[in-house]
């Protein structure tokens, strides 16, 4: 690696500022080290878990290195070194009799439920390959039980994806397994996945820093866990049973299970599940040990922190008292009834702090940015190495909440039309005296350690000149800087992958699968026919016209296409008067075609769409048609 590209040490502003954090954190409490080993069984032999091809998924020993010292490295936030350490305890775990979990494979945590003949899988991870060791691990040393039920806890891809390691599509298909999962979980599923996929994938490059290696100097972790899988099979199976209601039970090899829906809260579908059976309670992803995101940086609708406080509170009363035992999807688990009650209340009042103290200084005149600059936790909860900036951030969540509310607009009519990036830069390195002169006082704020002041004179510089390798090398430097200093591991990486490519630029790595097979086959055709419009060039279709009958076989419903004002509008169940062309296809060979999977032309020919009328309409249509780059720039214009 030139000296160009290589990471930089920490500057000695950086070293005192993570020298100053550490004199205010209880780096005393041990308990959470001694909570994420407990109940330790084993762990994988071979650290690599690879796909068929050899490729690697993950190393799951890839960040041992945070286990070398205790006292953090200068470039490393004390608080976020201590959470890497804790989140590295990896392998197979005994949560209580019964339960299991395998921790640290992964991005998300696999839970192992033990019926009177077979197991119940909670959460299949993000790819087959790591959800197929983590099985393995298991089995090894508890025995090979059949599947009975395979639960989703809520509509996110890492809680999913490797659901084909734990069953095949005919083992539901037959009826020797159901899929439980709560209400309106495969549209979210899908949703996400596709409607901003493109970009929400590649923000999440940026967000989680799967391009960063691991070390001191660059990748530490991901928030709800260390090492990241990256490059496996994603799968899905559709659920067989859904969940509607809080209070609805469902009993499979003789587990009773006691679901609360908690929809709205980290995900748009979620239930947490009581096993009393066992007086256990698996809190998705509600409560975990960290600050969760009312706000994704990775892009995602904002998330409500008065449902959230609401359904925690609602979890105490219903299953406080029943409960020895807490975990969760991400992180390791928490024991004592005790315990567990003060664990969740604390949670809930975080979430309930940041939703009232956002509004109340709102409504005193207080903008999104001027608030979250102010917010801090009292001491009760930021106290708390659970309450921590370990995902979600005060800063970052505080803003979410005034958007929910009030939107991007602070109402100041200067911000109601800003220039754009670009046209703004130009602008202001004209006001700064020239090139020179700007990057003088960007070199100035650096060495004086005003690194917040030195990133936003220096995006200005890079924006209005993107070819200045000097000034692109300085900003990497102080972005650098920034995620040194952050205790938020996802700012931190945001920073680094900022610094990553400022210096060696945009890596296009192929294309990145966005939509996988079984994806395709969960979405119903409104949902392909809604992407459609997404993908259609408007400003090139706004002189086209056309009307098209389609006809999906497979689920013999008739959609009415019309190509008008650069929008693609679709009608269930509605005939056209002389449409110019008649169209069968089966679900499957539309999702192919709209997906760029195969040519909308070759399918024509093939007979896989068929048209009566003019083919050529369609031809003309799937024209007009985008494919989004991914690896678009996001640091430089």
């Amino acid at each position: 690696m030139s000296d160009a590209v290589a990471p930089k040490p920490a500057s000695s502003h950086t070293a005192r500022a993570n020298a100053a954090a550490r004199e205010g954190l209880p780096l005393a409490d041990r308990r959470d080290y001694d909570d994420a080993r407990r109940g330790f069984i084993a762990t994988l032999s071979e650290p690599v878990i690879r796909r068929g091809d050899g490729v690697p998924v993950i190393d799951v020993a890839g960040h041992d290195f945070v286990l070398d010292t205790d006292d953090a490295p200068d470039t490393v936030h004390p608080s976020l070194w201590r959470h890497a350490q804790v989140n590295q305890s990896h392998g197979l775990f005994e949560v209580t009799s019964g339960i299991y979990q395998v921790r640290g494979l992964d991005l998300s945590n696999i839970t192992i439920v033990e019926g009177d003949e077979g197991i119940i899988v909670i959460d299949p991870l993000v790819y087959k390959e790591t959800a197929q060791a983590a099985l393995d691990l298991y089995r090894a040393h508890r025995g090979d039980r059949p599947v009975k039920a395979l639960i989703y806890t809520h509509s996110h891809g890492d809680h999913y994806g490797g659901a084909k390691a734990v069953l095949s599509q005919e083992e539901v298909d037959a009826g020797r397994a159901v899929v439980i999962a709560p209400e309106g979980f495969l549209s979210e599923a899908v949703a996400e996945n596709v409607y901003a996929g493109n970009a929400m994938t590649r923000r999440a490059i940026y967000m989680y820093g799967p391009l960063i290696p691991p070390g001191p100097q660059g990748h530490i972790n991901a928030g709800l866990a260390n090492a990241l899988s990256n490059m496996g099979s994603s799968t899905l199976i559709a659920p067989t049973d859904l969940i509607r209601e809080t209070g609805e039970k469902r009993t499979v090899d003789g587990v009773e299970m006691v679901f609360q829906m908690a929809p709205g809260t980290e995900a748009p579908a979620e239930f947490l599940i009581h096993l009393p059976q066992r007086r256990a309670l698996c809190a998705a992803e509600d409560a975990t040990h960290t600050l969760h995101n009312l706000y994704t940086l990775r892009g995602a609708q904002v998330r409500d922190a008065a449902t959230w406080w609401k359904t925690l509170n609602e979890t105490i009363e219903l299953f406080g008292a029943d409960t020895d035992v807490i975990f969760a999807q991400h992180h390791w688990p928490r024991w004592g009834s005790a315990d567990i009650v003060a664990f969740l209340e604390s949670q809930r009042d975080l979430y309930k702090f940041l939703h009232d103290r956002v509004l109340h200084l709102a409504n005193k005149g207080e903008t999104m940015v001027e608030i979250a600059e102010q917010l801090a936790l009292p001491p009760g909860l930021s106290a708390q190495w659970h309450n921590r900036d370990y995902y979600g951030s005060v800063n970052h969540n505080a803003k979410a909440v005034y958007q929910r509310y009030l939107g991007w607009y602070d109402s100041n009519p200067a911000h109601l039309h800003p220039l754009p990036p670009v046209d703004a830069a130009t602008r202001y390195v004209e006001l700064a005296g020239g090139v020179d002169a700007l990057l003088a006082r960007v070199q100035a704020a650096f060495d004086a350690g005003d690194y917040r002041w030195a990133a936003e004179l220096g995006s200005h510089l890079v924006f209005a000149q993107p070819g200045n390798r000097d000034a692109a090398l300085l900003q990497a430097d102080i972005l650098e800087q920034l995620g040194y200093q952050c205790e938020n591991p996802t700012w931190r990486n945001e920073y680094l992958m900022g610094a990553q490519e400022l210096r060696g630029g945009v890596r296009d790595l192929g294309k990145i699968e966005l939509a996988t097979l079984d994806v395709l086959g969960a979405m119903p055709p409104e949902m392909i026919f809604d992407y459609m419009g997404i993908k259609l060039d408007g400003s090139r279709a706004a002189g086209a016209s056309s009307r098209i009958q389609w006809t999906i076989g497979d689920t013999g419903t008739t959609y009415a296409l019309e190509l008008r004002n650069g929008v693609l509008i679709y009608t269930v169940d509605k005939t056209l008067d002389a449409p110019e062309a008649t169209v069968h296809s089966t679900k499957a060979a539309l999702a192919r075609a709209v997906f760029g999977t195969s040519g909308v032309a070759e399918a024509v020919a093939s007979g896989d769409i068929s048209v009566d009328g003019s083919s050529q309409v369609i031809v003309e249509l799937f024209a007009l048609l985008e494919n989004f780059p991914f690896w678009f720039p996001i640091v430089q214009p």
